[in-house]
Parts: structure tokens; sequence; C-alpha cells
């Protein structure tokens, strides 16, 4: 049986906190707390999802262990969507 502490320690369970947090603050920041600014505040907001995204694939879709091109596939899909959904927000 594993101790609480081993249990803190996990790296899924780190990840899986840091995810509820990321939400929190996405919730946080969606009811117009924190920034002022409507673009600002949505180029954060996207930027913890694909964040989010990035830590789930790796660590809940363990390609953190894929070979390298699907891994690096995965990282320019994260970055390129983000840079995209990004840039057709302020546009728009």
């Amino acid at each position: 049986m594993e101790t609480t502490t081993a249990f803190i320690r996990d790296r899924v369970t780190v990840v899986w906190g840091f995810l509820v947090a990321a939400t929190l603050l996405s919730f946080w920041l969606g009811a117009e707390h924190g920034i002022s600014s409507d673009n600002m505040r949505t180029a954060v907001i996207l930027l913890v999802a694909f964040v989010k995204v990035r830590l789930i694939g790796l660590y809940f879709m363990e390609l953190r262990d894929a070979p390298m091109a699907l891994r690096g596939a995965f990282e320019t899909y994260c970055l390129t969507a983000y840079v995209t959904l990004t840039a057709f927000y302020v546009v728009a």
C-alpha cells in the first residue's frame, strides 16, 4: 500500500493537480477577473487550455514515451493550433 507522501510525489498526481489549478485559473479569468483587456484575457485562457492539452497528451496518453516523430507532431499541433486560434481571435 502506498503512503500519502508517495502518492503526492507521483508525477501523474502532480500533473493532475496542475490541471485542476489551471482549470480554476481559466474559470477565474473567464469571469472577468485579473485581466481587463478582452484580447489578452482570451489569449491567456487559450494558452492555459493548450498547456492542459499538452500535459494530457504527454502524461495521460503517454506521448512522453512515444517515438520522436509522433511526439514532435503532437507538440507542433499544440503550438500551431494555439497561435492560429489566438491570431484569428485578435484579427476578428
